[in-house]
């Protein structure tokens, strides 16, 4: 696997890289280099979106019209987001891009070309220390076939000028000179369970537990906030589980026939089961650690285990909300370990 002008794999990538290839890219990069498991897959580099908005703005300018937008004009920027998101959408890529892109998917789906993917948006500017711009570009789960792939490229690229997008740069004052894209193509897990996982108590700060949210399926569900999951917390050093909220799980996120994802009911057996056992709970608190060693800092996971059993990570970003707060006393670890459990956001920055 050879990386070239507009791609890069995984194996080529550190978080160095992230103003090529993304706060998302470069993280997967780096995770796959410390040797923890993630789904393998390439990405797109940003140098194929600057191509591709270039040739568009020859035409008609994007990102000093998105520059001249006034924070509160809500109407200017839905109207602004509507056009270039079109735009964005209904036009070719460059030739070689799409040569190129459509090569990596042939060598990373080998011999079953409809070999399920990810295609996720991957931004310059997410997953920074000091801001928490994940979240507001688009990620499409299954898609199955090269055509669909090299569309969804394009869709990722059109996310970034969203509503919320768009509305949070102006927000911060954000040039747009050096706000581009990445698109990260990766293998599918087919998740028997999923969830996120934060190497320090998102209520309290603390940051001797780790607490895992964790649902049936796809993550997406806990992603979304369609699901309540099952909560654990454990205690980083000692292993112990000292809260287990196990939640009716009514929910879950599945594969479609003919890709995409689809909502289903959960079988009745299982929807107030737990979604992990005892010794995943230990092998997901193990993989925190050894990722926050790594990152030497507080992280937000993503992970999912597939139907054999094995652990992967999604996704590895700075915690912020406690790290904003660094200037105050970080908790100290409370008696009571419910307490890192009770209103826990169940949706996602």
């Amino acid at each position: 696997m050879h990386s070239s002008e507009n791609i890069s794999w995984f194996a080529d990538i550190t978080l160095d890289d992230r103003g090529m290839v993304g706060g998302k890219g470069g993280s997967l990069g780096e995770l796959t280099r410390a040797g923890i498991e993630v789904p393998s897959g390439f990405v797109v580099r940003t140098n194929a979106f600057e191509r591709f908005l270039d040739t568009l703005e020859q035409e008609e300018p994007i990102r000093p019209r998105v520059e001249a937008l006034s924070t509160h004009d809500l109407a200017g920027v839905t109207a602004l987001s509507e056009r270039t998101r079109a735009r964005l959408e209904s036009v070719a890529l460059p030739e070689d891009v799409q040569l190129e892109i459509l090569a990596a998917h042939a060598e990373l789906c080998g011999e079953r070309l409809n070999t399920p993917l990810a295609v996720r948006s991957s931004a310059t500017t997410e997953d920074a220390e000091d801001a928490s711009f994940a979240g507001l570009q688009d990620t499409y789960l299954w898609i199955m076939g090269a055509q669909a792939t090299l569309h969804y490229v394009r869709s990722c690229w059109a996310s970034l000028y969203s509503v919320p997008s768009i509305a949070y740069r102006r927000k911060h004052g954000m040039p747009e000179h050096g706000v581009a894209m990445a698109v990260v193509v990766q293998r599918m897990v087919d998740a028997r369970t999923a969830g996120v996982m934060f190497t320090r108590s998102p209520l309290t700060g603390d940051r001797s537990v780790i607490t895992i949210e964790a649902t049936w399926g796809l993550g997406s569900a806990v992603v979304s906030g369609e699901v309540t999951p099952d909560r654990f917390v454990i205690a980083k050093i000692t292993g112990e589980i000292t809260v287990r909220d196990i939640s009716d799980k009514h929910v879950q996120h599945v594969p479609a026939d003919g890709g995409g994802t689809k909502e289903i009911e959960t079988p009745e057996h299982i929807r107030r089961s737990p979604s992990l056992s005892d010794e995943e709970l230990v092998a997901l608190k193990e993989i925190a650690r050894k990722v926050e060693r790594h990152y030497g800092r507080p992280q937000d996971i993503e992970w999912a285990i597939d139907r054999s059993g094995k652990i992967l990570l999604l996704q590895s970003r700075p915690e912020t909300v406690w790290s904003a707060k660094e200037t105050t006393p970080v908790a100290k670890p409370v008696a009571n370990p419910v307490h890192h459990v009770m209103n826990i956001f169940g949706g996602r920055r």
